[in-house]
């Protein structure tokens, strides 16, 4: 599951008690609940300590699988990554980094520029880099790296099959992760495009809708319909 908007507040980082508490639930009744995020993996294990929850994150949009504070696996190049960064600000104004804790594989700016146009100017330098929105921030990304990239190494590390995995998530950047698994959870206020993708949506938002997805996946546990 992703973090920002699914768990927490939006770009402020505060978590929602109750949809954490259900998660630790889930945990006890025997699930892995692995966090795939845009942030650092260090963050998402560190709400993991604290949470209660599965120590195993996805973090950097799919460039790191973390299982504890010394324990990374990085799947990009952050230098190669930031050769793209020094090419957007010499082409763009008001491109900056985004003050956030560590990266090992990608760079992380300041939403101050049209992303398509950084997009662009990546392309046509012939560099296999991509910027992608969390909502959070601007991430400057190997080609091949996402959310879906980082999750399928992981699941084949864990020996997690498609169709034991339900993903939730709120943004375009959760799209490649929803294709990894059999049923994937979004919200009734997200783009249309991941709406468009996902399985099941509900209703609420930033934590609310993540506990109207848990109580889903309860409910079709029940019935013998879902997992």
């Amino acid at each position: 599951m992703d973090i920002d908007g699914t768990i927490t507040l939006n770009g402020n980082g505060m978590v929602n008690l109750d949809a954490l508490s259900k998660l630790r639930y889930l945990v006890k009744l025997g699930y892995k609940v692995i966090y795939v995020t845009g942030r650092s993996s260090i963050e998402a294990i560190a709400l993991a300590v604290f949470g209660g929850t599965t120590q195993i994150a996805v973090g950097e949009n799919g460039g790191v699988i973390s299982a504890g504070p010394n324990n990374h696996k990085i799947l990009a190049s952050r230098e190669r990554c930031l050769i793209g960064f020094d090419l957007l600000r010499q082409k763009i104004e008001h491109v900056s980094e985004k003050s956030v804790f560590p990266r090992m594989s990608e760079v992380v700016l300041e939403r101050t520029f049209e992303l398509d146009h950084g997009n662009q100017i990546l392309k046509e330098n012939s560099q296999d880099l991509v910027l992608v929105d969390s909502n959070y921030a601007f991430h400057v990304n190997e080609g091949n790296v996402n959310k879906g990239f980082g999750l399928e190494i992981l699941m084949k590390m864990y020996g997690i099959t498609h169709e034991e995995l339900v993903t939730i998530g709120d943004s375009l950047t959760d799209i490649p992760m929803f294709n990894k698994s059999k049923y994937s959870i979004t919200f009734e206020n997200s783009h249309e495009l991941v709406k468009y993708n996902a399985t099941h949506i509900v209703k609420g938002m930033n934590g609310d809708g993540l506990i109207n997805a848990i109580d889903l996946v309860f409910e079709y546990k029940c019935n013998s319909e879902f997992l």
